[in-house]
């Protein structure tokens, strides 16, 4: 299997973002479901290559599963994002992740498929979709990538300073009903028997 390409291409004059060419292979499989029988899962994110084409294609079909093969896709890093690939390099189990919806009406087969939307290594890419409600899935990225994306941290995140936490001696005292409470530490004055 090659290997993903790693480049940094001039897709704007101003703006120059490293990216790799990224393919995403889609798995349906049969299940013991009377009122659904298949599902569509993601099952790879592979290195692009110019012999796939530009549109999907049926890759395998058999009784219980078939595969297609979604090429093109480009995983772009950027800059405001360093965080969210700061967070995936130091899981213990960095991957892609990949937004796929089905598709409304038939459009590639008899039937509709599940059709890839977006590729990426950002964690928190992967979070706002989760939290729009869209499927989202994750493989494991190979070694390579994970050495590309951990250069791209080290030169570009930088890790928020944690803040000094103000020690407890100087928070302001409350009683039990969120007054302010004072305490004295002069002698006791006044009163019968102080006197």
């Amino acid at each position: 299997m090659p290997d993903f390409l790693m480049q940094s291409p001039d897709t704007d004059e101003t703006v120059r973002r490293p990216c790799l060419s990224a393919a995403v292979i889609m798995r349906r499989e049969h299940i013991n479901n009377p009122w659904q029988p298949w599902r569509w899962v993601l099952a790879d994110v592979v290195p692009n290559e110019e012999g796939f084409g530009h549109e999907p294609r049926l890759l395998f079909k058999d009784d219980t599963e078939e595969r297609w093969l979604h090429p093109g896709f480009n995983v772009e890093l950027s800059l405001g994002d360093a965080e969210g690939y700061y967070l995936n390099v130091t899981t213990p189990q960095p991957c892609f992740w990949v937004v796929w919806r089905m598709e409304e009406e038939a459009a590639l087969a008899g039937e509709p498929i599940a059709v890839p939307q977006i590729v990426t290594l950002s964690y928190h890419d992967a979070g706002r979709w989760l939290d729009a409600q869209e499927t989202v899935e994750q493989v494991p990225a190979p070694p390579d990538v994970l050495q590309w994306l951990q250069e791209f941290v080290d030169r570009h995140h930088v890790l928020e300073a944690k803040r000094r936490q103000r020690p407890q001696s100087f928070k302001s005292l409350q009683d039990r009903f969120g007054n302010p409470a004072r305490v004295s530490t002069g002698k006791p004055s006044g009163g019968p028997g102080h006197g």
